[in-house]
């Protein structure tokens, strides 16, 4: 027997590291409450889309109660683009155009130019000063178009 421990690796090329040391991980990411968001910044454009995008996931449990106990409104879907994942509805009230994400649109239909929807509010972080749909329900189909489901289906309606 040579006298080494047979626990030890053999292979001189690979470097030992302690289990016990620290682990850095470095995250690309922006995160809200980082510096990177205090940053100066040009004001929004209207159109702009959010950064990052705030999908049904990454919202908070207190910013959904807030939506969901919120009034419903009316509004015509101005587009929309399901490969982007992202559209906007022109309110009914007037105003600006609301911007809405895939994930909170409910139903079985992919929202086209024209549709009339229902949704509700839910303020964009990080500062909360816009708004994006939430709760969108198409209500009544844009006829003389073809309408897609999110299977992949054609409709004419």
């Amino acid at each position: 027997m040579s006298g080494t421990d047979p626990s030890l690796p053999t292979d001189p090329q690979l470097p030992l590291t302690s289990p016990r040391a620290p682990l850095q991980l470095s995250f690309p990411f922006l995160r809200e409450g980082s510096r990177v968001w205090e940053r100066e910044r040009k004001p929004p454009q209207p159109g702009e889309l959010p950064s990052p995008l705030p999908t049904k996931r990454t919202r908070t449990y207190s910013a959904t109660v807030r939506a969901r106990s919120g009034p419903v409104f009316k509004g015509v879907c101005k587009n929309f683009s399901r490969s982007q994942g992202h559209g906007f509805i022109r309110p009914s009230h007037g105003g600006e155009d609301i911007f809405v994400h895939i994930s909170d649109i409910d139903g079985e239909y992919v929202p086209m130019e024209g549709d009339e929807v229902t949704y509700k509010v839910c303020p964009i972080p990080p500062k909360n000063q816009k708004v994006q749909a939430v709760e969108v329900v198409i209500t009544h189909l844009n006829p003389g178009t073809k309408h897609e489901t999110w299977s992949g289906q054609i409709i004419s309606s």
